[in-house]
């Protein structure tokens, strides 16, 4: 039986894991390369966090990203680094925690990052691209570990990576964002005010902001609309998702404080090279599921950008 792109979406919609569609669908959605850039706008996705892990494999990861029609992500190191064969994050307690790192790094040390070039031809034949590669823990990195993380990223074809931001570290990690020729998204939340942004940008050409519109709501820092202005020079991209004032809670896009729609908009009439990285973090509703959800997210994304 063969599906129109209508029916196709209707039964993504139905089957959140691919596993769950009929073959014939499955070969389709693999042959009809996903487009996500509308008037302008590159819209992605914070993968596989979106999807409820950040141990996710990159073939089912890569999979639920083009059955939601997404062609260009922040991609966590995670499943990048476990299809090279890298170790997995150890068992639960300090201890195992500190373990796991330290074999991850010994990993890391002795691999070459050039082996990810199949991963990432793989996200490009699906029509793909890996945009932003987001590491946790980058602070607590080795020299060669930085060094590491940014040929990883380059040989992934990113343009930048991203982290949480730490003000102190973000001085030593923009030295070798320097180095490498690659900017670093800083990602802030509710108790990141754009002071601590500007100061990191003072440490480095290459330190940039992942700005996340929805803490920067919630936080109280008024609109991010400002910060996009006086700073998208040095926006890597912006995290878009819905939330309340004062520390309130994520929402459904459209139901919140967040002016998801003029962010958006402004992006799109400045015509800057920003990423609009749909996070999503709002409690599933009854009767829903989170692959549901996320469609509906990138729909509200789509009709903002094309009215």
């Amino acid at each position: 039986m063969k599906y129109t792109r209508r029916q196709l979406g209707k039964l993504v919609l139905a089957a959140p894991v691919a596993g769950f569609l009929p073959r014939d669908v499955i070969g389709f959605s693999q042959q009809a390369k996903p487009d996500s850039k509308w008037a302008g706008v590159q819209v992605g996705m914070n993968v596989p966090y979106n999807f409820g892990s950040r141990d996710m494999s990159g073939d089912e990861t890569l999979s639920r990203t083009v059955q939601l029609g997404i062609s260009a992500v922040e991609l966590r190191s995670q499943p990048v680094e476990l299809s090279l064969g890298a170790p997995g994050s150890g068992g639960r307690g300090e201890a195992a925690q500190k373990a796991a790192a330290e074999q991850l790094r010994a990993w890391r040390l002795k691999t070459p990052p050039q082996k990810a070039a199949a991963f990432r031809k793989k996200y490009e034949d699906a029509g793909v691209r890996i945009e932003i590669v987001k590491y946790d823990g980058i602070y607590d990195f080795t020299d060669p570990e930085l060094d590491y993380a940014f040929d990883l990223a380059h040989a992934l074809g990113a343009r930048a990576i991203s982290c949480e931001l730490e003000v102190d570290g973000s001085k030593r990690v923009g030295q070798f964002a320097d180095k490498h020729g690659m900017m670093v998204g800083y990602h802030g939340h509710t108790k990141t005010p754009p002071a601590m942004w500007e100061t990191a940008f003072g440490y480095a050409k290459h330190n940039g902001a992942n700005l996340d519109i929805g803490h920067f709501v919630a936080g109280n820092f008024g609109s991010p609309l400002t910060f996009l202005n006086a700073h998208h020079d040095r926006i890597t991209h912006v995290h878009i998702k819905d939330r309340k004032k004062d520390e309130g809670p994520n929402v459904p896009f459209g139901e919140g404080d967040t002016p998801v729609k003029d962010v958006l908009r402004l992006i799109r009439d400045k015509k800057w090279p920003v990423q609009a990285t749909i996070e999503f973090e709002y409690p599933v509703p009854a009767g829903s599921d989170r692959m549901k959800e996320i469609a509906k997210a990138i729909q509200f994304s789509k009709d903002a950008l094309l009215s």
